[in-house]
């Protein structure tokens, strides 16, 4: 009985450690997200630089690139004033509509970007598969008739006179 009560007692003790990591692990994951130097990095690379060149905001690599260095400073006094993500880059897509933004959202027509690939991607795949099927078919088919076996033939004649006409039949 006392083994029994001790070996109860050190699984009460481990499961404790474990939740007291886990939960420690988690509030300095969550400690990170109200950083305003990650928020800055996390937003940043959520959004496009408006200057033409179709790189992230924070990766914009020109040089003297006005538009990025504006929308940088934009994006900092965003998260200094404590907006939210959400608000900041709504604010973003109202002052540059919708193509500031690195992903589309995925709620409303915005919804088509995401499924799409995955339709198509599934669509081509059902495409393939009643294709080699249906060729399958038609080669079962051949069979059956003897219609497949002409082709054979053909290529036994055409060997022989390849042999002929190249004297490759040892004559």
């Amino acid at each position: 009985m006392r083994t029994f009560i001790q070996t109860r007692w050190k699984n009460l003790l481990r499961s404790k450690l474990l939740l007291t990591v886990t939960v420690a692990i988690a509030v300095a994951f969550g400690m990170g997200a109200t950083d305003p130097a990650a928020r800055f990095n996390d937003l940043g690379h959520q959004m496009m630089c408006t200057c033409g060149c179709a790189q992230v905001l924070l990766e914009c690599n020109h040089v003297g690139c006005q538009t990025s260095e504006q929308m940088r400073a934009e994006l900092q006094s965003a998260i200094s004033t404590g907006n939210n993500d959400s608000l900041v880059l709504q604010s973003f897509v109202q002052r540059y509509g919708a193509t500031v933004l690195a992903a589309p959202s995925k709620s409303g027509f915005d919804l088509v970007a995401w499924i799409m690939p995955f339709a198509v991607s599934l669509l081509a795949l059902v495409g393939t598969v009643f294709l080699v099927r249906n060729w399958a078919k038609q080669t079962r088919l051949a069979v059956a008739a003897g219609t497949a076996t002409e082709p054979a033939q053909a290529q036994d004649d055409m060997r022989e006179r390849i042999r002929r006409e190249t004297d490759f039949g040892g004559e």
